[in-house]
């Protein structure tokens, strides 16, 4: 496993309708790492998550994810940064009038993909990374919390991303169901892929080797080595 540099701040302002969000941004994270984000309602977590993939804007200092310059970034360019990035929802955000196999089409069409046989293959490939083979032809209202969570971490891994930002996805889960998600993405990041997970469950961060990043007075702040007094 390579440890390339997938997401490099320096000195970076994060804002957000004029208003400062987080200040000093000064983060390294290398491939196949898993990060924790902690931090209370409103301390920034869902806003940094969303300056990786230039949903807001970036000031002074420098950022670079995946190779492309955030300060400096074209809008053409991002749709081609987007697809190098798997998002996972709290809410899912599954299209409830078709199936999951259809679901998982959209993306990969939407994506460019064209050649029937792949896009088959691929829809199969990712549902069986999540343990969702079997599932490809139910409707997303007839699969529990935890399965319809499964299927958005599907749909995230369809385009192979070196990084997957997970926004609180355990948010709408019970405890057993939302391990066992947390479980799951901790497993994807053995193949190489980065994850970085917003949470407020403080029994995750204890029970996984990650590194720590706490959002808390403006400020991004890396306590992997004070997991234990993490707020």
């Amino acid at each position: 496993m390579s440890d390339r540099t997938l997401i490099k701040y320096e000195n970076v302002e994060i804002c957000q309708q004029d208003h400062i969000v987080l200040k000093d941004v000064n983060i390294e994270i290398k491939s196949g790492e898993f990060i924790f984000l902690l931090g209370k309602v409103g301390s920034g977590k869902s806003t940094f998550l969303k300056s990786l993939y230039a949903e807001v804007p970036l000031y002074d200092g420098s950022a670079e994810v995946l190779d492309y310059n955030l300060i400096k970034i074209k809008r053409k360019e991002i749709p081609n940064l987007r697809r190098k990035i798997g998002i996972v929802f709290q809410d899912f955000q599954l299209l409830i009038d078709r199936t999951v196999n259809a679901n998982l089409e959209f993306v990969l069409k939407a994506t460019g993909w064209k050649d029937k046989k792949a896009i088959a293959d691929q829809i199969h490939h990712v549902l069986k990374q999540v343990g969702m083979q079997t599932k490809g032809y139910k409707m997303p209202h007839q699969l529990s919390g935890g399965e319809q969570q499964r299927i958005v971490i599907a749909r995230a891994l369809l385009n192979s991303p070196e990084i997957i930002l997970a926004d609180e996805p355990t948010g709408n889960l019970d405890p057993n169901t939302g391990e066992d998600i947390t479980d799951l993405l901790y497993s994807i990041r053995k193949s190489g892929t980065t994850v970085i997970m917003s949470t407020h469950n403080l029994n995750w961060v204890d029970m996984y080797e990650a590194k720590v990043l706490v959002c808390e007075d403006g400020l991004l702040l890396d306590k992997t080595d004070q997991k234990h007094t993490a707020d």
